[in-house]
Formats: C-alpha cells, sequence, structure tokens
C-alpha cells in the first residue's frame, strides 16, 4: 500500500481497507487515528468504520495515551496496537531424525515447546500423524484459550512454495510432490477435534533465516543464512521477504559441485555436502574410530573439545568459505549467518579463512560473519512468523473478516 495525504491508495488501486489499517499499525508506521487519516487519506469516519471492524474481530486494541501533539496541549491521542492475545500459531521443525514444535503467540512468543524423535525415512503419513498428536499435547500444555489460527512447517528439502510439496528432497525419501498441507491438517484436526486451519510449509534454513533475520537483524536488506547440519541450504531474505527462487530451489547450496569424489545423498558426486557437512565430518570420524553418525554427534564432540572433531570441522569450514565467497560476491549480504550443529569456533574460523581470501574486498567490506541468536527455536519463530505475516497481511484481511461475520 501506498498512501499520501489526500489519496488513499492500496496496492491494486481504490481506497485504502482495514487490512491496510491494520497493516499501518502493525508495521508502526500509523498508531493513531490521526495519523491513520494524514497516511491514507480517508476521513475521519471511514477511518472509525474500518477500525470498529478490527476491534471487533479482537485483532485491535487500544494502547496507552500518545504524546500530547500540539503546544496548546489537550488530550493525548490513543494509540492503537495488533492484539496478538486472539490466537495463537502452531509450528514444527522437521529434521532427518528429530522434531520440535511449538505454541506461539501471534508476536512470536513461545508459549508451549515439545522435541523428540522423529524420522523422516518413515514416511509422512506416520511423521505427520504424530505432529497433529503433539500439537494436541502442546495446546493442553499451553493452557491458552485462544484459537489457532493456522500452522507452519519447516522441512529440510526444497519446497514448492505455490502448493506446499517438497520437490525431489534427498533427504527425504518418500516425500516427494506429497500433499503435506494436507495431511498435517487432516492430523490437526484427527487429534483435537479443531476445524481445519491454514497450514504453511517452507524449507527449514529459509524460515530460520527469516526468523533471524525479523528477531536480530531487521534491518539487514539482503540477509543469508547457512545451515550446515546432516546437510547443507541456505537461506535468504532480501528485503524483508524469503527469496525463494522460480520453484523454491533458491539457496540448495549443498549440491554445488566442489570437484571432489564422495557420493551425495541426492546420487551426485562431489556435492559441497558429501564433504562438508556435519553428516559428512561424521562419516570422516566414524572411519578413524570416533563413535559419530550424525551432525548432532559432531556437535557434541566438538562442545567436548574433541580435537579430532574441531580440525575436520575447520576444514569443512574452509569448503563451505570457498562456496561462500561466490555467494557473498553474487548477493552482497550484510549479514552473513552460520547455524546448525557445526556452528562453533573452528567451523566458522574455516569459512572465514576461504571466504575472505576469495571474495573481493567490495563484498566483504560491509559483512557481518556471525554465529546464530535463536539457536534451535529459529525455524520455529520463522514459521511462526511466516504464517501471521500471511494470514494478515492487507489482501486476506477482508476475505476473514467476512468469514469472521464483520
Amino acid at each position: 500500500m501506498t498512501g499520501r495525504p489526500g489519496r488513499a491508495v492500496r496496492s491494486g488501486g481504490g481506497q485504502a481497507g482495514a487490512g491496510e489499517l491494520l497493516e499501518l499499525v502493525r508495521s508502526g508506521r500509523a498508531v493513531t487515528r490521526g495519523a491513520l487519516q494524514q497516511v491514507t487519506g480517508l476521513s475521519r469516519a471511514t477511518v472509525g468504520q474500518r477500525l470498529d471492524r478490527l476491534f471487533r474481530a479482537g485483532w485491535l486494541r487500544e494502547g496507552a495515551g500518545g504524546p500530547v501533539g500540539s503546544p496548546l496541549g489537550g488530550r493525548p491521542s490513543i494509540t492503537l496496537e495488533f492484539d496478538g492475545s486472539h490466537a495463537v500459531v502452531l509450528a514444527a521443525d522437521l529434521d532427518t531424525r528429530h522434531a520440535r514444535a511449538a505454541v506461539l503467540s501471534l508476536t512470536g512468543e513461545i508459549l508451549a515447546e515439545h522435541s523428540g524423535t522423529l524420522v523422516v525415512e518413515d514416511g509422512p503419513e506416520i511423521v505427520l500423524g504424530e505432529l497433529g498428536g503433539w500439537f494436541a499435547e502442546l495446546l493442553e500444555k499451553a493452557g491458552h484459550p485462544a484459537r489457532v489460527c493456522g500452522i507452519g512447517l519447516a522441512v529440510t528439502g526444497p519446497v514448492d512454495s505455490e502448493n506446499g510439496r517438497v520437490v525431489q528432497p534427498p533427504m527425504m525419501p518418500g516425500w516427494d510432490g506429497y500433499d503435506i498441507t494436507g495431511r498435517l491438517s487432516r492430523a490437526y484436526t484427527e487429534h483435537t477435534g479443531a476445524p481445519a486451519v491454514p497450514v504453511l510449509v517452507d524449507n527449514d534454513a529459509n524460515l530460520m533465516a527469516y526468523g533471524e533475520q525479523r528477531a536480530a537483524h531487521p534491518d539487514c536488506r539482503a540477509f543469508v543464512l547457512v545451515k550446515v547440519s546432516t546437510g547443507i541450504g541456505a537461506g535468504v531474505v532480501v528485503d524483508g521477504s524469503i527469496y525463494r527462487g522460480v520453484d523454491g530451489g533458491a539457496g540448495d547450496i549443498g549440491h554445488i559441485r566442489v570437484g571432489a569424489d564422495a557420493l551425495c545423498r541426492c546420487g551426485s558426486y562431489g556435492c559441497l555436502a558429501a564433504v562438508a557437512s556435519g553428516g559428512a565430518v561424521a562419516r570422516r570420524l566414524a572411519e578413524s574410530g570416533v563413535p559419530a553418525a550424525s551432525g548432532s554427534d559432531v556437535r557434541d564432540l566438538l562442545a567436548a573439545g574433541h580435537p579430532q572433531a574441531a580440525a575436520l570441522a575447520r576444514e569443512a569450514g574452509r569448503r563451505v568459505g570457498d562456496v561462500l565467497a561466490t555467494v557473498v560476491t553474487l548477493l552482497n549480504p550484510g549479514v552473513l549467518m552460520i547455524a546448525g550443529d557445526l556452528a562453533g569456533t573452528p567451523f566458522l574460523t574455516g569459512v572465514r579463512e576461504l571466504l575472505y581470501q576469495r571474495a573481493l574486498p567490495r563484498s566483504t567490506a560491509h559483512l557481518d560473519v556471525v554465529t546464530s541468536r535463536l539457536g534451535e527455536r529459529a525455524a520455529l519463530i520463522g514459521a511462526g512468523a511466516l504464517v501471521v505475516e500471511h494470514l494478515y497481511a492487507p489482501e486476506r484481511v477482508e476475505e476473514r473478516l467476512l468469514a469472521l461475520g464483520v
């Protein structure tokens, strides 16, 4: 929506509706009735009518009075706030052998959380059915009377955002093209008895990037997160939105060929993930007699100060840093975040060694290379935010208000 005094315009033309007013309040661009009139050009009566619908839906509330705007004094303006208490969001982060799920407020606060073993190779019917049970238990644990407005799910594969289906995921056998949104919606209803709600699915690195950028780097216009766990993937956020490419394949850097002869889970030889992921480091440790089967095992060894694990993690970091030199040169991000099982000092040291050696100085002059702030919760928070931004986007507000009868 663009607007200027005397002219209220929405993205498709015409006057600003309730959705545009809600967006202005949520973003902080206009948080009083007077400011909404000024920004949109709508009359006082029209602003009042549209705000009344948002109040009746429970989406807005009045906050504290703002500062007095006139030097002559007078009553302070009443501020408007998005009321995040009228609903909650469910979110889950599904890894290859482990999952995490949560109930979140509309403002991103985790109200209840559970983690445990879920093996993606068991197939979508079993895994998504189990998640439905987790959600029911979490809602009971949270003790929150607000209704669920949507579900967000992070998965370890490329996702076509148009239909929420994974596309040829190397680490999710049996999931290619499966109707994840439909099955998870049914599982939620079966276990809770509640009506179906929208389900949004995205790649885990995308959602981690989205959550981290919003939480810690909201002013960064180009943000890149690289997750290095059992596999390797990247999420890119540009101007506050996830960049997915034409069909969800953006950021799949784990399958860039790096000239090695190791066999990757995708069936090709020489992929970055085959030589520099947590799984690859675990395999090399196991071959030398160190018990390790996954990226999480490597993480535990690194935390314990295991010297061989540290050396291999640094070597893996150099491999990844070599590829990231191209990524940084292409995207020119302000923040490059390393996350996942290997995101510790040895791996980060290796990344920096090759990144700054290979990338142009112009590309790294204003680059911050950092590690995760949200940790294992990043994808959950990103998934929750994705659902909220989808459901309260201006173009969807009107149809939702009509469905509520307001």
